[in-house]
């Protein structure tokens, strides 16, 4: 995004429930315009599939977006849902390029959660809903242990 589009603002989505990636992509960087809290019920689990998959890791990665941690939050969501034995080919697909492409150029918010996608691939009944799906691993960043107690 360029730095006149971040610098344009955000006019609100047309459909909260299914925003389309540039949508959201103007939102991160104008977040107070639509606060989350009044954002739909469950929104980042929502929003945390394929469609938006690409454009939650670009803003993830990318370290001055006002909405990073919430995106990291979602790539998390993502994740999770991408190392489940039943997950579709394509999500775990891109799932495992966007781990490879946070440990090569990410920095370390971003390889602190390929690492713990790696391990959750590895040793998936340490899957834990709070930090996963409800921000755990974000407002307390830690790598987690491949083996022992989590």
């Amino acid at each position: 995004m360029s730095v006149r589009e971040r610098d344009s603002g955000f006019p609100g989505f047309a459909n909260p429930v299914d925003p389309r990636p540039e949508e959201l992509r103007a939102w991160a960087y104008h977040p107070e315009s639509v606060p989350l809290d009044t954002m739909p019920f469950d929104w980042d689990l929502l929003i945390s599939g394929d469609v938006l998959g690409p454009t939650l890791f670009e803003l993830a990665m990318d370290r001055q977006c006002p909405a990073r941690r919430f995106a990291l939050h979602c790539m998390y969501i993502y994740a999770a849902d991408g190392v489940r034995s039943n997950a579709t080919s394509q999500r775990k697909r891109r799932l495992k390029k966007y781990i490879e492409r946070a440990e090569e150029v990410g920095d370390e918010p971003m390889a602190i959660w390929a690492h713990n996608c790696r391990v959750l691939s590895t040793r998936p009944e340490l899957f834990d809903y709070q930090e996963w799906i409800e921000g755990g691993l974000v407002r307390h960043p830690r790598r987690l242990a491949l083996f022992g107690r989590r």
